[in-house]
């Protein structure tokens, strides 16, 4: 009997133990009939889980009811924007239609074309036909209702500025607040000072549409056991240091047309080469003045104002050719390509792969995870200063969002000092995560160094709570900013073009890739085999050749899957070329 009780007791014990220790919110649970939140999202479990705990806490606190937090986690930001336009398709024609409207079978690429001009009728479009895009057109962007048509998702969370401008080009998203309605304190102090600046170093934080809530940058993560079993003594500080052959068959890689992250790492390694370009062309210090003066003149791609000599644009698309070889280089070295970019890191803890990208976060925490309990840091991660770009992930409301008000007040509080919280405290911390050291950049000014005393204190008062000094010079995500500066006439309009290129560059013809790239290495390397390597970087010539002007323009010209197959199928001939003329430049 007494065994009994005892066990009894225990068991009782067990159970009780998550509420002893639960921490005291002073805030009730969710029930039917309280407040839910829609929200797409690419973000990992960590990052949903927080934030909705967080926010159901603030939200309680300041408006009597906790809200639960419905996340729709379907895939990457490739997945997600097709997703999302094809709701707002089916539920748009579906409103049209009700109103005896006949639909169009061009009405989806009408309401989602991202340059349509209502006011510039193109030749030799009829006016009858031409007035019912216009009216198709604004009935779809002028209307922001659920009532009339809706994704039935109210938030788009995560992603890049890339996905964000994309999104607000096809006009899924819409403000939070009307111009200068934004309530004091989320991105500017009550005195009109800058919280959240709307970009540094030609990266956009937030805009008009969207709102950055996190700062990221990309590196490198690298495994010191691999190096040596491969016999590389200087670990990798720049991007150029991975397209060694020494690293061949060893690098962990993700696919850009699956993540969107990666995608802007890609286009980064591109405009660094560009501005190495500019600087090795004696521009560097003009660059700044040329693109301003370029921007001011309006003129077509290519063409330039006379202040503005020839040799500056050779020396951009030089960079630009240079890039994309860089990335090629890479990509040749390449183990895998995985959809997940979070994979990556952790096959370099595991010793899966010697090295890869990484964006900051997950390079940082996985390195920091596997070196626990090891005795040494075998695992490490390096921002390549001066050669990574800041950027900023945002939040945003979609067009015709179902519970519109919960939605502005989660904007709120991921902008207010209680959600930038949850970016970087320890968990434990007074204002901090729960459970999930989330390891992020915050965006906002006030919880870095700064010259502003009032922002010094307060990233004092936030010093002893963070995971990491965010003084340091790794980790001030404003000095990093500071030591690179985006051109985006130089790479943003390849953006799109760049990842189905590298797509079909590097992982449909990656097989034949890296016979190609093998054999160059066998041969003696690059050095030794000219004409192999002539072969290999030649860029697509069909259906016409790539240049930096021509690309962009290619994405709206052709079919895309049919621009794939074209180039994929030329480079896979190319690289069978460069292997056999590698195995010829080997013979003695």
């Amino acid at each position: 009997m007494v065994r009994n009780i005892s066990i009894l007791l225990v068991l009782a014990l067990i159970v009780a133990l998550p509420f002893l220790f639960r921490r005291e919110t002073g805030v009730r649970e969710w029930k039917p009939g309280d407040p839910v939140l829609v929200i797409i999202t690419p973000m990992n479990e960590a990052i949903r889980h927080e934030f909705a705990m967080g926010f159901s806490r603030w939200h309680a606190q300041r408006h009597g009811a906790p809200v639960k937090v419905d996340w729709r986690n379907i895939g990457g930001t490739t997945e997600i924007s097709r997703y999302l336009t094809s709701e707002f398709v089916s539920s748009f024609r579906a409103w049209w239609t009700a109103q005896g409207r006949p639909w169009r079978g061009d009405g989806a690429s009408i309401i989602l074309n991202k340059s349509f001009d209502p006011a510039k009728k193109p030749d030799g479009v009829e006016e009858a036909d031409w007035a019912e895009q216009v009216a198709m057109y604004r009935a779809f962007r002028e209307t922001d209702d659920p009532r009339a048509f809706s994704s039935q998702i109210d938030m788009y969370f995560g992603g890049g500025a890339y996905d964000g401008d994309n999104a607000t080009r096809q006009g899924l998203l819409v403000p939070a607040w009307v111009p200068g309605k934004i309530p004091p304190g989320l991105i500017a102090t009550g005195e009109g000072v800058e919280l959240i600046p709307e970009g540094m170093s030609g990266e956009a934080w937030r805009t008009p549409t969207w709102y950055g809530t996190t700062l990221s940058t990309f590196g490198i993560c690298y495994n010191r056991d691999r190096m040596k079993a491969q016999g590389i003594e200087q670990e990798p500080a720049s991007w150029k240091d991975l397209a060694d052959p020494r690293w061949f068959g060893t690098l962990g890689l993700a696919d850009p047309t699956k993540s969107g992250s990666i995608a802007k790492a890609f286009e980064t390694i591109v405009q660094v080469q560009c501005r190495k370009a500019v600087e090795a062309a004696g521009f560097g210090d003009k660059a700044g003045a040329f693109e301003a003066a370029i921007a001011a003149a309006r003129l077509p791609p290519g063409e330039l104002p006379d202040e503005v000599p020839a040799a500056y644009q050779d020396a951009v698309e030089q960079g630009w050719v240079n890039g994309l070889r860089l990335l090629q280089a890479i990509g040749a070295n390449a183990r895998y390509f995985t959809d997940s970019a979070s994979k990556v890191p952790l096959d370099v803890g595991m010793g899966n792969a010697a090295a890869g990208l990484a964006i900051d976060f997950y390079g940082r925490f996985e390195a920091q995870v596997s070196n626990h309990g090891r005795g040494w840091d075998a695992m490490a991660y390096v921002t390549p200063r001066g050669e990574s770009g800041v950027s900023a992930d945002p939040i945003s409301i979609l067009r015709g969002a179902p519970r519109r008000e919960i939605a502005v007040r989660f904007i709120e509080y991921l902008l207010s000092e209680d959600g930038q919280r949850l970016w970087c405290y320890r968990p434990g911390e007074p204002g901090g995560p729960e459970k999930y050291a989330l390891q992020r950049f915050p965006i906002r000014r006030d919880f870095y160094p700064s010259a502003n005393p009032a922002f010094q204190a307060s990233y004092e008062r936030h010093r002893p709570h963070t995971t990491d000094d965010l003084g340091a010079p790794t980790l001030d995500a404003y000095r990093l900013a500071e030591e690179y500066v985006y051109h985006p006439r130089w790479t943003a309009g390849h953006f799109g073009l760049l990842r189905d290129l590298v797509r079909a560059m590097c992982l449909d013809a990656g097989q034949e890739l890296r016979k190609a790239w093998g054999a160059i290495v066998a041969a003696g390397g690059p050095a030794a085999c000219p004409r192999a390597l002539e072969a290999l970087q030649r860029l697509p010539q069909v259906p016409e050749p790539l240049t930096w002007t021509s690309g962009l323009a290619m994405g709206k010209k052709y079919d895309r899957l049919d621009l794939l197959r074209e180039w994929t199928l030329q480079y896979r001939a190319q690289y069978a070329e460069a292997a056999r003329l590698a195995r010829e430049e080997a013979r003695p």
